[in-house]
């Protein structure tokens, strides 16, 4: 295997990446404003959990949790008890501890067989195969095992020695409604953690839980047209005498457009057993942690426009950026349901075109010293709020934690910025960290808010909140959806001059380069880079179409 990808985050959870590296050389945001993980840290598997580890040996369970466990340790026998999930029950409780992936699958129940997907990643999937020496391929593969739902979920490398790649599962364990986070090194298991884990302030953002930030399954391209995914959309390219081609499981290879179902289910099966758990007895344990999927940005999905970068001529039919960059449409539009009329904002294709040459676009990949110029394979990817916290908030809403305005009422404090908004999460103040009452919670919070709003600023978090709050109940939903309509019809107006659409470019730079900063950011050529220098300040939208410096 060659070196540099010993720093793929693909080959192990608990080592530091050549992303890390990337950006902890540069100026750190302040990410602690703007969403729910903590700054970057250092996790290496130097300290006897990693590959090739003499300290693991073969045929054994062990248990890592990052931020608990200093080093890995056998799992007990009362610990392995207590793991319900389809890789306890069928492998490691027999004494069975398979090394590949193959090995794996062929050794489940028949009736997890015909349930068995497969799908292929790769964020060099459109490069031609022969510009690049390393392309990252990986399966993910669902299966149900012991029912009729996907309960385990593999991710392995494609193509290479089967036996040296990769091999990492996700598996949902029934009985204590979680998922349980495994992954293999040389021919022994570690257990890293199940979902509460991700959620403790000693494991959170460490080990899996970087990129499982909040205990469920990710697919970071969770929507249409699920970049870098083999799909519908597009097919990943391989060279005619590549090996993969004979590979079994690359012969069962699907659309990615499936995956995403499967995703979204799982993500709502853990959130409503996640709620159900912390909302026992009519308390909520831990308000904070609810609460900060509305007001800040745990995690983000990436989106895109459905279009080719390479397809788009000046002289072509208009680019519509995804709605995902100007508002979290999928709360406000389709949970709360505000009365919108706008149409999303179209850009003349002659503009992007123009700014790929003007902001020096490219794709850039360090270990590999891959260069081309030009956008990602669809065009303008940028990062919008995740599926992850909008579940959490639309269980909420249905669970009567918090009423539907309330939920809007924050949304709305900066609705232009649906993610890495530093005056969202400036009302995390205001929210309990103690248990509290279910029915208290929602007007507990509003109250603190409200009383914080009368000393301040009308413009300042507080105040913009309190004001929304005080609009009757009958009428915030046409109140708020005639705000988003006129702010959609700036949008609309301004993208189309060469300043507006400018200052649309750079805002999208400035929210990838927050993206860039998260440990979910495995890759380098997952975005593209531009000339816009790495100190320029972090920008935010306005509700007027503007665009200004986080100040």
């Amino acid at each position: 295997m060659p070196d540099h990808t010993q720093f793929r985050r693909a080959t192990a959870w608990m080592r530091k990446t050549a992303v890390e590296e990337v950006a902890t050389s540069r100026a750190s945001a302040a990410l602690d404003d703007t969403s729910g993980l903590s700054p970057l840290e250092h996790d290496i598997a130097g300290d006897g959990c990693g590959p090739g580890s003499s300290a693991l040996e073969p045929g054994q369970l062990y248990r890592r949790i990052s931020g608990r466990d200093d080093r890995a340790r056998p799992v007990s026998d009362e610990e392995l008890a207590a793991l319900g999930d389809p890789m306890a029950v069928e492998f490691f409780r027999v004494g069975t501890f398979p090394s590949t992936v193959q090995e794996l699958l062929s050794k489940l129940p028949a009736t997890a067989a015909a349930s068995r997907k497969v799908y292929l990643v790769s964020e060099a999937g459109q490069i031609p195969p022969d510009a690049i020496a390393e392309r990252d391929m990986r399966f993910v593969i669902t299966t149900a095992v012991a029912g009729s739902q996907v309960d385990l979920l593999v991710s392995a490398q494609a193509g290479g020695d089967p036996g040296e790649g990769f091999l990492q599962v996700a598996a949902w364990d029934p009985g204590a409604r979680v998922f349980n986070f495994y992954a293999r090194f040389d021919s022994s298991w570690v257990w890293a953690g199940n979902s509460w884990h991700a959620l403790e302030p000693d494991s959170r953002g460490k080990g899996c839980f970087d990129s499982h930030v909040n205990g469920s399954v990710v697919m970071k391209e969770l929507r249409i047209p699920w970049i870098n995914w083999q799909s519908e959309r597009a097919t990943i390219r391989h060279a005619e005498d590549d090996p993969l081609h004979r590979d079994h499981l690359f012969q069962q290879v699907i659309g990615a457009q499936q995956l995403e179902l499967t995703v979204r289910s799982l993500v709502t099966r853990w959130t409503a057993a996640r709620l159900a758990t912390v909302t026992a007895n009519g308390v909520v344990d831990h308000p904070d942690r609810l609460l900060r999927h509305l007001f800040t940005s745990t995690t983000v999905n990436l989106t895109s426009t459905d279009r080719q970068s390479s397809n788009i001529t000046a002289d072509g039919p208009d680019l519509m950026p995804p709605t995902g960059f100007w508002l979290n449409q999928d709360v406000l539009f389709d949970d709360l349901l505000l009365f919108t009329q706008a149409a999303p904002p179209r850009a003349a294709a002659a503009r992007y075109v123009a700014s790929l040459t003007q902001f020096g676009f490219g794709l850039e990949e360090t270990p590999s010293s891959f260069s081309q110029p030009g956008d990602t394979f669809f065009a303008f990817v940028v990062p919008e709020a995740a599926h992850e916290d909008n579940e959490v908030v639309r269980q909420m809403v249905r669970k009567g934690l918090v009423s539907a305005k309330f939920a809007a009422c924050a949304l709305m404090v900066d609705f232009p910025n649906p993610v890495f908004s530093p005056a969202r999460s400036h009302l995390m103040r205001y929210v309990p960290t103690a248990p509290t009452q279910t029915v208290e919670l929602c007007d507990k919070v509003a109250q603190a808010i409200s009383d914080a709003a009368q000393t301040l600023p009308a413009d300042s978090p507080e105040g913009r909140f309190d004001a929304h709050w005080r609009v009757p109940d009958d009428a915030w939903r046409t109140v708020f959806g005639q705000r988003v309509d006129a702010y959609l019809r700036e949008v609309t107006e301004r993208i189309r001059t060469e300043s507006g659409f400018d200052d649309y470019v750079r805002l999208a730079e400035s929210r990838r380069r927050q993206f860039r900063l998260m440990k979910l950011n495995e890759f380098e050529l997952t975005l593209p880079v531009t000339n816009i220098p790495l100190g320029a300040p972090p920008l935010a939208m306005r509700e007027d179409a503007t665009v200004a410096e986080l100040s």
